[in-house]
């Protein structure tokens, strides 16, 4: 397999709210924009540096008119739907074995927890993949450069026969910059089973 494809997890496969989700913990914490104090919390909890124990416990004192259910709501709302058709798309790649196949995610405890329980192809999924790498389990998070260089070295990966789909910007111009091709999918006008026309440069 001279080609690996790195796929994002949210936007991607599984379908986000992030401006619902925003504006709902902006209204329930009664904020106008979210501190840089919250958002370096969040981060670390992304990264595994923090258990969920804690980050619900900090939410609770910093929010004492909340309960947990309501810090639980405000944190997993952002998760929507998995189109099954997607599943289809990577069990088939999988399946015809061409491309080495790796996930790479901005994902926390709490959050593939919801997946896990939501999600009824979940194991189906994440069997697709050669490797399987959320943030909170390597304790890495991107746009570091540092994750990418560990995907990269681990497994033992030339940049350049590699292609990483992502819907952030700024995880695709770091990966860019270590010579990763990218896609920057747009996931209200694109989707990931067009991968094969939308890139077939890269094919």
């Amino acid at each position: 397999m001279n080609k690996t494809l790195i796929f994002d997890f949210g936007d991607v496969f599984i379908n986000l709210d992030k401006e619902g989700a925003m504006n709902h913990a902006l209204d329930i914490f009664k904020l106008k924009t979210l501190s840089e104090e919250l958002i370096a919390f969040n981060s670390l909890y992304e990264q595994g540096l923090i258990s969920t124990e804690e980050f619900i416990e900090f939410y609770l004192e910093n929010f004492p008119d909340l309960d947990e259910d309501d810090v639980l709501y405000a944190w997993n709302c952002i998760l929507k739907d998995f189109p099954e058709h997607r599943l289809d798309f990577i069990k088939n790649l999988a399946k015809e074995n061409t491309y080495n196949l790796i996930l790479l995610s901005n994902t926390n405890e709490l959050h593939i927890d919801w997946i896990k329980e939501r999600v009824s192809f979940y194991e189906d999924f994440k069997n697709c993949f050669h490797k399987f790498y959320l943030s909170h389990e390597i304790q890495l998070r991107k746009p570091d450069a540092s994750i990418y260089n560990f995907v990269l070295k681990e497994n033992k990966l030339n940049p350049g026969d590699c292609l990483f789909i992502d819907d952030t910007i700024e995880n695709i111009e770091a990966a860019a910059k270590l010579g990763i091709h990218t896609w920057n999918i747009n996931p209200k006008t694109e989707d990931i089973s067009n991968l094969f026309t939308i890139k077939k440069e890269f094919f």
